[in-house]
């Protein structure tokens, strides 16, 4: 069977042309400071301060890498970012989805105002300086608590989840009815299997969200064993303070100085990988989830 080709117009190509033009410089400005750190990470301390960056690296090093490794606080802050991401994300996406799952019914009564309720809280919050203060009294503070929960819930979430949620055929609640299902028992035996790719999603975004935040540890958490790897990747990049264990060896300022400045690259790269790693595992589901949650709303 002969493939029909598709004939394009002059405007056709030329908007086809600048679409990829556009889309290349996006790609380009994500790629190039990803080499650029990546590159820097291997590159001996020394020749980086004084020649800058060079795509032809004559002499690899793993000091950078092995320095952080090396490092206790690293470590910590690497288990402590990752429990942390786990619990957050377990508690987020199941709370979504009992949230959405009524909401997405029509029989429900208020829905409408629950909806409008939770819409209102996406473009107005209590504050810093009050959610403190609740926190606060709820003696959350220093608690492991204070990064878990008040974030746990996103509506945007859950819009996204109400909306898988009402592209499933009624179809589905009348057959578990007809076998004497319960709206519990139909939600965890029924919906929870078949929600598996929009699960996916919210699993990934809650990890990726958790994973990178640093504000609320930074507020709340004042024991450093608590803290998140964010944490301790701030004090190296925006306080210019790597940790003590990584250049104790080192004597002279200046030779500290060149080493701190490779360090935040290969402490980047560290940081940067379990994100890396866990993409693949999600992304059959990725497209699935977002493009049937997106087609009825």
């Amino acid at each position: 069977m002969e493939k029909i080709k598709k004939k394009y117009s002059k405007t056709d190509c030329l908007i086809l042309g600048i679409g990829f033009l556009i889309l290349g410089l996006f790609v380009l400005s994500i790629a190039i400071p990803i080499v650029y750190v990546v590159l820097a990470s291997f590159m001996d301390p020394t020749v980086l301060n004084n020649q800058g960056l060079s795509f032809h690296i004559k002499d690899w090093t793993l000091d950078a890498y092995r320095r952080v490794l090396e490092n206790e606080m690293i470590w910590r802050g690497f288990l402590n970012s990752f429990l942390y991401s786990l619990a957050f994300t377990a508690i987020s996406v199941f709370i979504t989805l009992l949230a959405a799952y009524p909401l997405s019914k029509k029989e429900f009564v208020g829905r409408k105002l629950f909806n409008l309720i939770f819409l209102i809280t996406m473009f107005f919050g209590g504050g810093m300086i009050p959610t403190f203060i609740l926190i606060n009294q709820l003696h959350m503070v220093n608690t492991v608590w204070a990064v878990l929960i008040p974030g746990a819930f996103n509506v945007w979430n859950m819009i996204l989840a109400r909306t898988y949620y009402q592209s499933i055929p009624a179809e589905l609640r009348e057959a578990s009815a007809i076998d004497g299902a319960n709206e519990i028992q139909h939600f965890f035996k029924i919906m929870m299997p078949v929600c598996k790719p929009i699960i996916a999603v919210l699993a990934l975004w809650s990890f990726v969200g958790m994973w990178n935040s640093y504000f609320d540890a930074m507020i709340y958490l004042n024991d450093a064993n608590l803290q998140p790897l964010q944490l301790v990747l701030r004090s190296i990049l925006v306080q210019n303070t790597p940790q003590p264990g990584m250049i104790a060896d080192i004597q002279s300022t200046a030779e500290m100085a060149k080493v701190a400045e490779q360090l935040k690259y290969a402490t980047i790269v560290v940081s940067s990988l379990p994100l890396l790693v866990m993409y693949p595992f999600f992304q059959k589901y990725f497209d699935q989830g977002i493009m049937v949650g997106s087609v009825k709303g």
